[in-house]
């Protein structure tokens, strides 16, 4: 929290006020004169600084920018997975196929967690250029045809087909969806397993392990 300080002007206007008055009221040709003046002009400041003492506001700091918040590469992820996620929306509106339905939801909410969990770590980036560039787009590829063909209202060899293709492929898709966003987490899990063995080792050496402690 910072503190903003505001001084209060009737000191300042006291001062005036009396060096004012003295001018008018009593001669001021003489140093000792000013002297008393100056002192009188203090006299008045001091006091009406204790009556009218300065304010002190109290704002909070400003909000930190979001980690990589300005950077070329996520400033280009944010705008990506923006035009990605309105994308599939506008999709998941236009298709009424309830099943399709839930599985865009389920990419949409998983494509969040991506984009949100590289956006948090940068260097992870080059981890999902495959899904950015070929993955996500080919899905949204996908999930347009079905919508215009559906809209078609005939059947056919070809459109039949097509869509039939595309609803078995979904399922594929939303698990590859599932496993890149696990993936992300692949050091992560490796520290924390590493953690767990050292202190598992630490603990048998101490006696103080989970099997000795229920031998007693």
């Amino acid at each position: 929290m910072a503190k903003i300080v505001k001084k209060s002007p009737a000191p300042l206007y006291g001062a005036a006020a009396v060096w004012a008055l003295w001018a008018l009221l009593l001669p001021l040709y003489a140093i000792w004169h000013l002297q008393l003046a100056a002192a009188a002009s203090a006299g008045a400041a001091l006091a009406l600084h204790k009556l009218f003492p300065d304010k002190v506001f109290t704002v909070p700091d400003p909000e930190p920018e979001p980690a990589g918040a300005g950077k070329p590469g996520i400033d280009a992820l944010t705008a990506e997975r923006d035009r990605a996620v309105s994308e599939m929306r506008r999709l998941n509106e236009a298709i009424k196929d309830e099943k399709i339905s839930r599985q865009i939801d389920q990419m949409e909410q998983t494509t969040q967690k991506i984009f949100s969990y590289v956006a948090q770590h940068p260097e992870k980036l080059p981890q999902i250029r495959r899904f950015l560039n070929y993955y996500l787009p080919t899905t949204l590829k996908l999930l347009n045809a079905y919508d215009r063909m559906g809209d078609a209202g005939v059947s056919g060899e070809n459109i039949d087909g097509t869509m039939d293709k595309i609803e078995s492929m979904l399922d594929t898709v939303v698990l590859a969806y599932d496993r890149q966003l696990d993936a992300l987490f692949a050091d992560e899990a490796l520290d924390i397993s590493t953690d767990i063995t050292v202190m598992e080792q630490m603990l048998a050496r101490e006696g103080l392990g989970g099997a000795q402690l229920g031998g007693h």
